[in-house]
């Protein structure tokens, strides 16, 4: 069974080494889990016949673009229109989305009374699994973004009083990730406080400078990693069905 990563660039992954750890913990044979860096998804009918791939899993930015090459969605992937993990099989493509599962677990055990409402900066595929969860939680969720959009905030709209209001906050961009570790989110820090959740789903560096200095000011944090682990996990349970 060939498997592997689509998205673009892929230095950052860690699906490979994790995937290919678990075959040899696990004794699980004749699998390989390969990276393919695809600059554009109209080279993915290629690379599936190439290879001869079983399963992908899809990262950025080909999460939400890759739906056009599919035959079969989730229901999730249906609600929210982006997928992070294909199941290839009879030259039809099938799209579900483990992110959804890998976020609701880690956030439930970390959620207190108080945490009734979210700030989730991004708008792309990650952001729509999380506002997926938030929504099937009775989170209420607003998006932040660069340029405006209903019923969300710009970065530069974003001023203490929301910042105090919103007592999670979720960074779904790669603002932060390795090899920029020094850049991240630019919203009100100093509005932060022992209140809030603060959730970053970058997970190298395992504390991004957002977490740092959400840190310093009292919160709760949470990296990416277990996260991608659980969806790893969750990927490789409809791919050996």
């Amino acid at each position: 069974m060939n498997l592997g990563l689509i998205g673009f660039p892929l230095t950052h992954s860690f699906s490979k080494k994790y995937f290919e750890e678990k075959f040899l913990r696990e004794h699980i044979q004749n699998v390989t889990y390969d990276l393919f860096p695809l600059q554009s998804i109209q080279e993915l009918p290629l690379l599936i016949s190439q290879h001869n791939l079983f399963g992908l899993n899809v990262t950025i930015p080909h999460k939400e673009s890759v739906l056009k090459f599919c035959n079969h969605v989730s229901k999730e992937v249906e609600a929210i229109g982006a997928t992070n993990c294909l199941k290839i099989s009879d030259n039809k493509i099938a799209a579900f989305n483990t992110d959804i599962i890998g976020f609701e677990k880690c956030i439930k055990p970390l959620l207190q009374l108080h945490h009734t409402s979210a700030l989730i900066l991004g708008t792309g595929g990650s952001s729509k699994a999380v506002q997926y969860v938030m929504k099937k939680l009775g989170i209420a969720a607003s998006l932040v973004s660069r340029e405006k959009i209903e019923n969300g905030f710009t970065y530069t709209a974003l001023n203490d009083s929301i910042v105090e209001a919103h007592t999670i906050i979720v960074n779904t961009t790669p603002a932060g990730m390795f090899p920029n570790i020094k850049a991240m989110p630019l919203i009100p820090y100093n509005a932060i406080s022992h209140r809030h959740l603060v959730v970053d789903l970058i997970y190298n560096p395992a504390q991004t400078l957002f977490l740092h200095t959400a840190q310093t000011q009292g919160a709760v944090t949470k990296s990416g990693l277990e996260m991608l682990e659980i969806q790893a996990e969750e990927s490789w349970k409809i791919w050996s069905e």
